[in-house]
C-alpha cells in the first residue's frame, strides 16, 4: 500500500489544538489531503468529499477502513481507498487522527514511512477561544471538552510519545516553521 518514497504525515491532538491549520498548510506546501469519513453533520462551510465524506450509519459500514473510532458520539475513520487516493498525486499526504488512529496507523503500516506530530493546546482559554472562532457554539463546545475522547487527546499515551513530534502551538508562525522542519528533515 504505502510505498518507501512516500511519506504519511499524521497530525494529533485535542480539539482546538491547530490540526486542521497545520494541515491546511502542508496541503498548501505540496501534501495531499487523505479525506476521511464521518457520521457528524456537516458545517455550514464544508464540502462533502473535501472535508470529509459525510456518511449515514449504513454507508459507513461499507468502507475498507484502517480505522475507525466513535468520537463525541460520532464515527470516524479513514479508509484504505482514501489513503491510496491521496499518496497517488505527488507521494506526500497528510491526515488528522485522534491518538486511537495514530495507534492503528502504527501497527498497519511501517512507522519508517509515518512522521507523527502531536500538537498541544497552550491553555484551555485558549483552546475555547479557537473553537469559538471556527464557528461551534457554546453548548457544543461545552460537550465536545468534556468528552472522554477530548481528555484523551489532550496527552499522548506511553506507546505514542516515543514517535511522536510535540509542538506546542501558541504562535502559529513559530509552529508552522517547526512542522515544515520536521517534515522536511524527516526520511521517506
Amino acid at each position: 500500500m504505502v510505498q518507501k518514497q512516500q511519506k504519511l504525515v499524521i497530525l494529533c491532538g485535542a480539539p482546538g489544538s491547530g490540526k486542521t491549520t497545520v494541515q491546511d498548510f502542508l496541503v498548501q506546501s505540496g501534501f495531499t489531503k487523505v479525506i476521511t469519513h464521518t457520521t457528524r453533520k456537516r458545517r455550514a462551510t464544508e464540502q462533502d468529499g473535501h472535508d470529509y465524506y459525510f456518511e449515514t450509519a449504513t454507508s459507513f459500514k461499507s468502507k475498507h477502513y484502517l480505522e475507525t473510532v466513535v468520537y463525541d458520539g460520532q464515527a470516524y475513520g479513514s479508509s484504505f481507498e482514501g489513503l491510496k487516493k491521496a499518496l497517488l498525486p505527488t507521494g506526500k499526504a497528510v491526515i488528522v487522527l485522534d491518538t486511537q488512529g495514530v495507534k492503528a496507523y502504527l501497527e498497519k503500516l511501517p512507522a519508517e514511512l509515518l512522521t507523527v506530530i502531536f500538537l498541544k493546546v497552550p491553555s484551555k482559554k485558549l483552546q475555547k477561544e479557537r473553537l469559538i472562532a471556527r464557528g461551534d457554539n457554546l453548548a457544543s463546545i461545552k460537550q465536545r471538552l468534556a468528552s472522554k475522547e477530548a481528555k484523551r487527546d489532550e496527552k499522548l499515551s506511553p506507546e505514542l510519545e516515543s514517535v511522536a513530534h510535540v509542538l506546542v502551538n501558541q504562535e502559529l508562525a513559530k509552529t508552522l516553521a517547526q512542522v515544515k522542519r520536521i517534515v522536511t528533515d524527516t526520511p521517506g
